[in-house]
């Protein structure tokens, strides 16, 4: 009988992973994990290759039941995470055995948790990826009841190690905040605001409901545009601020469809794109101008940490003999 993880209370949770790339020139979103850090982390603390499918727990309670013992690990926004009752850690490898149920609850500040397993879990694909396609009615939301398929590359875990304080493995944890700034840099239309184009910088904006993975809907000051020409359909990156007529700014997501005839007054970066994902609605967002050297820096010195994870998780793993699928 193949290993399962029963689902008991599935909320808004989706099996995710990084994402459907190379597809764009076909009409596809790119979709994947909105706290694209935090599934990377998950995965590699598990020993999986960052890119596994995961299961994406967004805002509401989440509990489930594995048939075989299994060695997990739990990122994302803070949250109270239960093995038969007993808290354990986030951001840490945690071993679980047959028939303990976990619970995730109380998720705060942001809105996305990220549970992974060694050895990944089960799910249907297109085009390269399980990401869920909201548009073509692909992917895989949970629902309570449901039975998880679980890729198990080992034999079952459960060592004393995971169940110390002494073991760590100092993941690179996010700081989460209530209000969030995220990092952009300048959009091709900036130049069309004029002066107006700073106010996107001097007061905070609120993520209105009507947001998902789509794209934020942004309510604040929004800068208003000064050319009067028509902007034409293009392609448009995950991450380009829209400023559409009207009292709002649509900040584009890992769902947004390829092409777009709104102005772009800005990007945000990759490592802005994943703390945007945490942001729910009612929260306050800043934005924070940085070149383009500033944001490859911070992406690069946020890939040189989970690397330098990869490494410390792999010599783990190696001296308590646990066989990993982790890539270098």
């Amino acid at each position: 009988m193949a290993d399962t993880l029963t689902v008991h209370r599935a909320g808004l949770a989706t099996v995710q992973d990084l994402g459907r790339f190379g597809r764009s020139r076909y009409g596809l979103p790119v979709n994947g994990a909105l706290d694209q850090h935090s599934a990377r982390v998950a995965n590699v603390l598990c020993g999986n290759d960052e890119g596994a499918p995961l299961i994406e727990i967004t805002a509401l309670d989440f509990s489930c039941t594995p048939s075989t013992d299994v060695l997990m690990a739990v990122t994302g926004a803070p949250a109270d995470l239960t093995v038969d009752g007993v808290a354990r850690p986030q951001w840490e490898p945690v071993s679980v055995r047959s028939g303990q149920t976990i619970r995730i609850t109380g998720i705060r500040v942001g809105i996305r948790v990220y549970l992974a397993v060694l050895g990944s879990v089960d799910a249907p694909w297109l085009q390269g990826s399980c990401a869920p396609d909201t548009i073509l009615g692909f992917g895989r939301a949970l629902r309570d009841g449901d039975e998880v398929g679980l890729r198990t590359h080992c034999p079952p875990i459960d060592h004393p190690h995971f169940r110390i304080p002494l073991f760590r493995l100092h993941a690179p944890v996010r700081r989460f905040h209530a209000a969030w700034t995220i990092d952009v840099t300048d959009g091709p239309d900036r130049t069309e605001f004029g002066d107006t184009a700073e106010r996107l910088f001097r007061s905070p904006y609120t993520v209105s409901p009507q947001s998902n993975h789509i794209g934020l809907r942004l309510r604040g000051d929004v800068p208003r545009r000064v050319a009067t020409g028509e902007v034409l359909s293009r392609g448009v990156p995950v991450g380009a601020v829209e400023v559409p007529a009207g009292d709002e700014l649509l900040v584009l997501h890992r769902g947004r469809g390829v092409t777009a005839g709104y102005p772009v007054l800005a990007v945000v970066t990759a490592t802005g794109l994943s703390a945007l994902g945490q942001a729910g609605p009612g929260q306050a967002v800043r934005f924070r101008h940085r070149t383009i050297a500033e944001a490859v820096t911070a992406y690069r010195s946020q890939r040189n940490a989970v690397n330098a994870l990869k490494a410390r998780v792999r010599s783990a793993f190696e001296a308590l003999r646990i066989p990993v699928p982790l890539s270098p």
